[in-house]
């Protein structure tokens, strides 16, 4: 196949779990645009369907799923409702997470459990129920959405449930790649670094974000956080035929963060 072609994703369905805004409405928008179609995938269904209908409007094709893929049963409904209606899923993006910045003394152990069930136990979940679909065909793509701080602890914030869960996805993926390349599916992750998105904006309006940003910036090489924009060409990459040699790695995209 010509190179180009095989960076297409036509004829290929896929899931991606927070799928309504920041990376994820990016990722969404990246996939469609590759050919794939489509399924947005969140518990705010409006902004949901803004993003599903912004993907038609260029001629793309999605759905929304309303779920919380913490539940069991919310994730089983998910991929059943990919299979009625695609008949396949062969891509999988695992993307719904959330931050908390806390002192480690001060975390309650809900709190913890609450980081630890969205931004590792969920990613367990979809990533199970994507296989057992993908395995019976002997192919399929699973993309794990961790971070840097998978790599590193951030500095100045306090923030270790969030890297501990995160360290915990890059993990989970190597040891799924591993044991689940014999069936055809690979498992790989994207690390990303400081990214402009509306949680991270409205962190960032804080006082105490204001006082970090400037300490953030002056640790990355290339001086700027990322857009979410930027992570879009990885997701592409690991979603399509161009990869398939691809398991268990993890592109760290960070602005040269991690080189220091």
């Amino acid at each position: 196949m010509n190179i180009l072609d095989r960076f297409k994703l036509d004829g290929r369905t896929a899931i991606v779990t927070g799928g309504a805004q920041g990376i994820g409405r990016s990722y969404c928008h990246a996939l469609a645009e590759a050919g794939a179609r489509v399924a947005v995938v969140d518990l705010d269904q409006p902004r949901a369907d803004e993003v599903a209908n912004e993907i038609a409007a260029k001629g793309g094709e999605a759905i929304v799923i309303r779920a919380d893929v913490t539940r069991e049963d919310d994730v089983k409904r998910m991929v059943e409702t990919v299979v009625t209606t695609w008949r396949t899923l062969t891509i999988c993006v695992n993307n719904a997470g959330i931050g908390v910045w806390k002192d480690a003394l001060e975390m309650q152990f809900a709190e913890w459990r609450r980081i630890m069930e969205l931004n590792l136990d969920a990613v367990y979940l979809c990533a199970r129920e994507a296989a057992r679909v993908m395995a019976p065909i002997g192919y399929g793509k699973i993309i794990n959405t961790a971070s840097m701080s998978a790599h590193i602890v951030n500095t100045p914030q306090k923030q270790v449930a969030y890297n501990t869960s995160k360290a915990g996805v890059l993990h989970l993926t190597r040891s799924l790649a591993a044991e689940w390349a014999p069936k055809g599916i690979r498992v790989n992750s994207i690390s990303p670094g400081y990214t402009k998105t509306l949680l991270v904006d409205k962190l960032l309006k804080t006082p105490e974000g204001q006082s970090m940003l400037p300490r953030w910036l002056e640790r990355i090489p290339l001086g700027e956080m990322a857009s979410p924009e930027d992570l879009q060409g990885a997701v592409c990459f690991l979603a399509a035929s161009v990869s398939d040699y691809m398991t268990g790695a993890d592109l760290v995209i960070d602005g040269g963060y991690c080189c220091w």
